[in-house]
């Protein structure tokens, strides 16, 4: 279930991320916002999550700081997504049902910012890919 599902969504966020025009990756609705480059590149990494997820027992941002890809256009955009999805719907083919229960932290060195089941952290990455951009 948890692939077809993946398999529809990306689908979706492919055809959105087709979209995003080479010359707006530093356009901003708002100057507190991120730009749709920011954005649409957190998009395209958000299935990784799911590869990150069952590969790992959590994420702390005091060891390992986010640092996202620097994408300039869109062939790079959707590349990054291809690769991201690869990965992430490989290995949630191969995960188990014991695998879906364990414990999944996220943290920022002793604060612990939210604690998951592997199954909920995947789903969640799935859920975000659905985000609209127009």
């Amino acid at each position: 279930m948890l692939l077809k599902e993946m398999e529809q969504e990306a689908q979706t966020t492919r055809k959105m991320l087709e979209r995003v025009p080479n010359d707006k990756y530093d356009w901003q609705p708002h100057e507190k916002s991120m730009t749709i480059r920011r954005l649409a590149t957190h998009i395209a990494e958000l299935p990784a999550w799911v590869t990150m997820t069952f590969t790992t027992d959590g994420l702390d941002f005091a060891v390992n700081p986010y640092k996202p890809e620097v994408i300039n256009d869109t062939k790079a955009l959707l590349e990054l997504f291809e690769k991201s999805y690869t990965g992430g719907h490989a290995e949630l083919a191969k995960t188990n049902e014991d695998e879906l229960l364990k414990s999944w932290i996220l943290r920022n060195g002793d604060h612990i910012i939210v604690t998951y089941t592997s199954l909920y952290r995947a789903a969640t990455a799935q859920a975000l890919m659905k985000i609209d951009l127009s």
